[in-house]
């Protein structure tokens, strides 16, 4: 048996059951089903003790630990709720604490949660030249999610589970040929 890849899942929200985390939390299942893996997940929580930190070294330990989970992870799974067509700006801090060859060819799989079908494209036009800028390997399909897409705290449009196979298998498929 292949040794499990290291996964960190982080979301970018604050809240463990806003749909930026039901999504990632169902990505991450799909990968689970599909590459042996060891899954560490995070939100952005740890940040905002010191939001405006401007240096690593000015971060509460969970959130350097949080950055260095990042960094080290084998995998990673990255989304952000969507406001104003764009990533949180706390999310943009997070990735700013990064350091630069930190994701130098690290396989990504980027996804976002929005109200409505208007931000799908934030994904392509937001977030895949935001990893593009530090060398990831960002997977070919990233994944959006609308407030339409759940029913309570659960993904319940199956176009949506079937975006989340589509995408967890073309991802799975990169990670196996690295």
């Amino acid at each position: 048996m292949t040794e499990p890849l290291n996964l960190f899942a982080f979301s970018g929200s604050h809240s463990s059951n806003s749909k930026t985390a039901i999504l990632i939390d169902a990505v991450v299942e799909e990968i689970a089903r599909t590459l042996p893996i060891r899954v560490t997940s995070a939100n952005i929580a740890p940040f905002m003790d010191n939001p405006l930190g401007q240096r690593r070294k000015d971060l509460p330990e969970t959130a350097r630990a949080i950055l260095d989970g990042i960094e080290n992870a084998d995998l990673l799974v990255m989304g952000s709720p969507v406001y104003k067509g764009s990533y949180s700006g706390a999310f943009k801090h997070v990735i700013d604490m990064i350091e630069p060859e930190g994701l130098l060819h690290k396989p990504v799989l980027l996804c976002a949660a929005g109200g409505g079908q208007r931000h799908a494209l934030m994904v392509e036009h937001q977030l895949r030249p935001l990893f593009g800028f530090f060398g990831a390997a960002s997977a070919p399909i990233a994944i959006y999610a609308s407030a339409a897409d759940f029913t309570e705290d659960k993904i319940t449009d199956p176009a949506l589970q079937d975006r989340i196979r589509l995408a967890v298998k073309g991802f799975a498929q990169m990670v196996n040929t690295i």
